[in-house]
């Protein structure tokens, strides 16, 4: 569970690698909440919950503050929104690409043989 990815954007995929992070992304989704409260659905240790979160912290996706002894956890999207504009370039380029094949097949298929 160790990230030491360079790479800001290699963080986030790293981050949301992970199902039980996707799963606290989408608890903290809703609301801030404490490291007890993230783990109580969750079958294991609080401390796996905590390096989760710490995880999720190096990415920039939860933001901790600590309030007394409590440490509460809310959601920052914008790393996220960042991946995705990124994946988004693909997805257009591939997008053409196959639009470009699917072109290509249609128009051999309706040539005479």
């Amino acid at each position: 569970m160790v990230d030491r990815h360079p790479d800001p954007l290699g963080r986030v995929f790293v981050a949301v690698a992970d199902p039980t992070r996707r799963s606290i992304l989408n608890a903290l989704r809703r609301r801030p909440a404490t490291i007890t409260e993230i783990a109580r659905p969750f079958p294991v240790s609080l401390n796996a919950i905590s390096k989760h979160v710490k995880i999720l912290e190096r990415a920039g996706l939860v933001h901790r503050a600590v309030v007394g002894r409590e440490h509460y956890c809310r959601f920052d999207a914008r790393p996220l929104r960042r991946a995705t504009a990124w994946l988004e370039r693909y997805r257009e380029f591939w997008e053409s690409r196959l639009d470009a094949l699917e072109r290509h097949l249609l128009a051999r298929r309706r040539r005479p043989k």
